[in-house]
C-alpha cells in the first residue's frame, strides 16, 4: 500500500514521456546495486544526503566483494556499512571526518583521509576520490523529470555525476527540492532508480553550555545589525545563533545551513536585504538540523544551494558586506594559530572551510573573522589548557598566524591581527584560564617571546 502511495505521489506532475522513463530505469535497491564490482569506488553521500538504503544493499553484498571503496563525508545516520566490527570488508574515504568516520579510524579499520579545502572540493572528487558508481539520494522528479541533490547534495553532486561512471539515485519522498546553482540531474542521466522513504534523522547539538554562551557574549559584541553570518558546527556556533536573535537584517552565506539559521528567519532576524552579494537568499551548500528545516527547504525560493566551489570561494565571500565568519577550533598555540582538525596524530574532521572563510571575510568590507574555543577542558579530573605555547607532535596548523583575526574564549574575543608575535602573546595568555596564565608567561619568557 505504501509503495502505490508513493508511485502516485512521484508521477502525478510528471510528463508522460519522462514517467515512462522513471518506469524503464525503477529497480530494487538489491538489483541496483550489482553493478558494483571487486575493486570499485562508490560515493554513498554527504551530510544529510546519503543514499542509505542503497548503501545498506551493498553491505548485503559485502562478502560477495574485494577491495571496494566507500567516499563519502559526514554521513551521520546509522547504517551497517559503517560498522566498526573487525571483519567490515569495505575500505574508506573521505575529504573531512564525521561521526561514522571516527568510529572507523578509532577502531583501526581501514580509512584514508585527504586535507583539503572545501572550495576545492572538485580536486578531490577528480583527483583523489575518484568514483566509478555513485549512489544519490534524491527528491521525487518535478514535471520535466528533474530531480533535486537535497539538503546537501548540491555542494558536490554535480562533480561526483560528471567523474561516476554509473549512477544510481534512491528516490526519497522526504527528499526536498532544493533551489540554486548545479542542483539537480535528469531521469535521463541515471542508471537506475530505486524507491525509498528514508527518514531524516534529527541532527542538533541541543542545549549550549555555560562556557559556550559566555564565549557568544563576547563573540556577539563584534557583530551589528545587517551583518553577513558564516556560522560551524558546534556548541559555540549553537549558542550565537541562538544570541543573534537579538538582531535585524541579516543576511546569510554559509557553507553550513544549520538550525539555528532556519529558526532566526523564522523569528524575523534574517531579511538578506543588505549583503551587497546575492541578496534576497540564504546562499548554502549543505546543511545539517531537524527535519523541519529539510523540510522547509523544498522549492522555497528564499534558499540558494551552490558547490562548494562557489560558496566556498573567498573571492565570493569577500563579495558580502560586513561578513562574519565564526568558526571554531581544538586548540591554539601561543602565535593564535588555530588547531582544529588534527591534534597529536588524531584526525578528528578536515580542513573543511575554515580557512576558505577566514581570508573571505576579512576581504570583506567591514568584514571580520573570528575563531573560538573554550579556554580549557576537563579530563580525568584535571584541568588541561587549550591555549598552549606550542602544538604537540602530530598537531596540524588549520588556520596560520598570517590568517588569523579574531581569537574569543570565555575571557574575551580579542582582534590580534595587527598585533607583534610579543603583543599576540600577551593577548592569548589573556583568553586562556587563569590557572594556566602564569605558567605561560613563563613559558613564552623562556623562549624569548616575551
Amino acid at each position: 500500500m505504501l509503495e502505490v502511495v508513493f508511485f502516485v505521489k512521484v508521477f502525478i506532475n510528471m510528463k508522460r514521456e519522462f514517467e515512462e522513463l522513471y518506469q524503464s530505469k525503477l529497480t530494487t535497491a538489491e538489483e541496483a546495486v550489482k553493478i558494483v564490482k571487486s575493486g570499485d569506488r562508490v560515493y554513498g553521500g554527504t551530510a544529510s544526503s546519503g543514499a542509505y538504503a542503497l548503501l545498506e544493499a551493498l553491505w548485503n553484498r559485502r562478502h560477495e566483494l574485494e577491495n571496494v571503496t566507500i567516499l563519502g563525508s559526514n554521513n551521520y545516520q546509522y547504517t551497517p556499512i559503517y560498522d566498526e566490527s573487525i571483519d567490515n570488508p569495505f575500505l574508506f574515504n573521505t575529504y573531512f571526518m564525521g561521526i561514522n568516520e571516527r568510529k572507523r579510524l578509532k577502531s583501526g579499520n581501514p580509512l584514508t583521509y585527504n586535507s583539503v579545502h572545501r572550495s576545492k572540493i572538485d580536486l578531490w572528487v577528480r583527483d583523489i576520490g575518484k568514483p566509478d558508481v555513485c549512489f544519490f539520494e534524491v527528491s521525487k522528479p518535478d514535471e520535466d523529470g528533474y530531480m533535486s541533490f537535497g539538503p546537501s547534495g548540491v555542494a558536490l553532486h554535480k562533480y561526483v555525476q560528471t567523474a561516476s561512471k554509473h549512477i544510481i539515485v534512491q528516490v526519497n519522498n522526504n527528499t526536498p527540492f532544493v533551489l540554486g546553482k548545479d542542483n539537480k540531474l535528469h531521469i535521463s542521466e541515471v542508471d537506475s532508480i530505486v524507491e525509498a522513504d528514508w527518514k531524516y534523522d534529527d541532527y542538533s547539538a541541543g542545549e549550549p553550555d555555560e562556557v559556550s554562551k559566555q564565549i557568544a557574549k563576547h563573540v556577539l559584541m563584534e557583530i551589528h545589525d545587517a551583518d553577513t553570518i558564516q556560522l560551524g558546527l558546534g556548541n559555540i556556533s549553537i549558542a550565537i545563533g541562538y544570541g543573534l536573535k537579538e538582531f535585524n537584517d541579516l543576511g546569510v552565506y554559509t557553507e553550513l545551513l544549520a538550525q539555528p539559521m532556519y529558526e532566526l528567519a523564522l523569528n524575523g532576524n534574517i531579511s538578506n536585504n543588505y549583503k551587497g552579494f546575492m541578496d534576497g537568499k540564504s546562499v548554502y551548500s549543505f546543511c545539517m538540523g531537524k527535519p523541519s528545516l529539510y523540510k522547509a527547504l523544498d522549492h522555497n525560493e528564499e534558499y540558494f544551494a551552490a558547490p562548494f566551489t562557489f560558496v566556498n570561494d573567498s573571492r565570493n565571500i569577500a563579495k558580502n558586506m560586513n561578513m562574519k565568519s565564526i568558526n571554531s577550533a581544538m586548540a591554539f598555540n601561543i602565535y593564535g594559530e588555530a588547531a582544529a582538525d588534527c591534534m597529536e596524530w588524531r584526525q578528528y574532521s578536515g580542513t573543511g572551510g575554515q580557512s576558505d572563510f577566514v581570508r573571505g571575510a576579512q576581504w570583506s568590507k567591514g568584514g571580520k573573522s573570528i575563531i573560538a574555543t573554550s579556554s580549557s577542558f576537563m579530563k580525568n579530573g584535571k584541568r588541561i589548557s587549550k591555549i598552549v605555547p606550542f602544538f604537540a607532535p602530530g598537531t596540524a596548523i588549520t588556520t596560520t598566524r598570517s590568517d588569523i583575526h579574531y581569537v574569543a574564549t570565555e575571557y574575551g574575543c580579542i582582534d590580534i591581527r595587527a598585533l607583534t608575535m610579543q603583543d599576540r602573546a600577551r593577548a592569548m595568555i589573556s583568553l586562556a584560564h587563569p590557572d594556566f596564565r602564569e605558567e605561560l608567561t613563563s613559558q613564552a619568557k623562556d623562549h624569548g617571546l616575551l
